[in-house]
């Protein structure tokens, strides 16, 4: 199985950029399609981004698009999310998640119980 970690992670002013790191183990990760989620405290698992085996197909939470951008080096085993025009609300734990991907490569998703393989989290916060 594969292991994630996450990285990239920290204290910025609204307005910064953060480009957060998802590193795999164990498997190599073009096996996956790999999703960003975060949590804040008191609040459910909310998706941010997601990016299909051959990162063809990318999809994104409706509060991040156009701020971030999901990508993935496959010759690195590492997927990134690039978090520009950070806001107090982007305030969360961050986690990567994978699942094994379909045969095309083309398929993404949204819904966190896809996914079979968590990272750590790594946290984000944004100061006003």
């Amino acid at each position: 199985q594969v292991q994630l970690v996450e990285s990239g992670g920290g204290l910025v002013q609204a307005g910064g950029s953060l480009r957060l790191s998802c590193a795999a183990s164990g498997r190599t990760l073009s096996s996956y399609y790999v999703g960003w989620f975060r949590q804040a405290p008191g609040k459910e698992r909310e998706f941010v981004a997601t990016i299909s085996r051959n990162g063809i197909t990318t999809y994104y939470g409706e509060s991040v698009k156009g701020r971030f951008a999901i990508s993935r080096d496959n010759a690195k085993n590492t997927v990134y999310l690039q978090m520009n025009t950070l806001k107090p609300e982007d305030t969360a734990v961050y986690y990567c998640a994978a699942s094994l991907a379909d045969f095309r490569g083309t398929y993404a998703s949204t819904g966190v119980t896809t996914y079979d393989y968590w990272g750590q989290g790594t946290q984000v916060t944004v100061s006003s």
